[in-house]
């Protein structure tokens, strides 16, 4: 009888699990079921989610039911692209905004290349839709959208672009949009602090480059940096810090092969490049990324979260001095991991693809 009125009281207070699932001592439960590739979620004041399906459905999860989000532009979802990321404005409870990306079809050439927009959001319905970035030209290639999004402690807005599968022309090239970091005011302008704001021929919106295909972004909680990830090819996923106009090397320098087992370098280290602070090789195929800065998790408080669509498990990296000194392998064989957040309670949650999204209840 007692066990029961803890669920119970769980249930009420979450207003959303829809089933428990349970691991060897009990250690997530299914908070968001039947959720094919939950690209992106984040958390509303009142505990609902925003959650966007790479399909191109955005969810509003309230009190148990999955509401479809009205007022979305017209988007295409091929290839690795679709509806992607979502975060709110830091002062949602005021305007209500918030931003997402997805790849847009219109503008120069074929096929699609991602875009962030801005929107205000008020009972399950978008108004005031506007696109505040759209990379260009667009590509029927099917890889490397990205992307992620993250505000700093200025305010500032951060989102990524993938190189779209153009290695040899677009991530070195900063006239050219794709492995790129760009930042913005909140409102779509391009700060004139930015590094090539002067620059002839730059788009003035980047912050950084030299990336592949970055799918992990978020702002550490503890040093005010904004930190990445990214996709290697064969070898060479990425952990990076994002420094104003640095150049990430990619693909001068990598710890990664071609697919079909050849070289395209062979260097892992250049002057002037920055290294990445780890690397994964073999390649685990990072996606979604979170920090751990409350205390429902004892010791393992600052460490990082990095989800693995390859091998299908969640990495807590145990940082020190800024360097991963350990890695361990929880909610191992559940589905792809697409996404990760901490939630308002402090737990974190985790989007996993052809499952839904499950809170870690505990690690040990």
């Amino acid at each position: 009888m007692k066990q029961n009125r803890v669920l119970l009281f769980l249930s009420v207070c979450l207003c959303c699990i829809c089933s428990l699932a349970f691991a060897q001592n009990a250690k997530y439960e299914v908070v968001v079921s039947d959720l094919d590739i939950p690209w992106g979620f984040t958390f509303l004041q009142d505990n609902s989610m925003l959650i966007t399906e790479k399909s191109g459905k955005m969810i509003h999860f309230k009190k148990g039911q999955k509401i479809t989000v009205s007022g979305l532009p017209k988007m295409n979802s091929y290839g690795q692209g679709g509806l992607m990321d979502v975060e709110l404005h830091p002062d949602f409870k005021n305007n209500n905004y918030i931003y997402f990306t997805y790849a847009a079809t219109h503008g120069r050439g074929r096929g699609a290349n991602t875009a962030l927009v801005r929107a205000q959001f008020k009972n399950s319905k978008l108004s005031d839709v506007k696109i505040l970035y759209k990379a260009t030209p667009n590509s029927t290639r099917g890889q490397h959208f990205g992307s992620r999004i993250a505000f700093d402690r200025e305010g500032y807005l951060y989102f990524s672009v993938g190189d779209r599968g153009n290695r040899d022309l677009n991530p070195q090239d900063i006239t050219r949009d794709g492995g790129k970091i760009y930042r913005l005011h909140d409102d779509g302008k391009i700060p004139e602090d930015n590094p090539f704001f002067n620059r002839s021929n730059a788009k003035k919106a980047i912050y950084s480059y030299g990336h592949r295909n970055p799918q992990g972004m978020e702002l550490n909680p503890f040093t005010g940096d904004i930190w990445t990830h990214e996709h290697g090819p064969r070898g060479g996923d990425e952990i990076n810090i994002i420094r104003k106009g640095k150049n990430y090397g990619w693909p001068k320098t990598s710890f990664g092969i071609n697919y079909s087992g050849s070289k395209f370098t062979n260097k892992t280290s250049i002057k002037g490049m920055e290294d990445p602070l780890h690397h994964w090789t073999p390649s685990i195929a990072p996606s979604g990324m979170a920090f751990i800065s409350s205390n429902r998790y004892g010791d393992y408080k600052g460490s990082l979260l990095v989800g693995s669509l390859k091998f299908q498990y969640v990495s807590i990296c145990t940082l020190d001095n800024g360097k991963v000194i350990k890695e361990e392998k929880i909610l191992e064989d559940l589905g792809r991991v697409r996404s990760i957040e901490q939630g308002p309670d402090g737990f974190i949650y985790v989007g996993i693809e052809n499952l839904g999204i499950v809170r870690l209840k505990s690690i040990r």
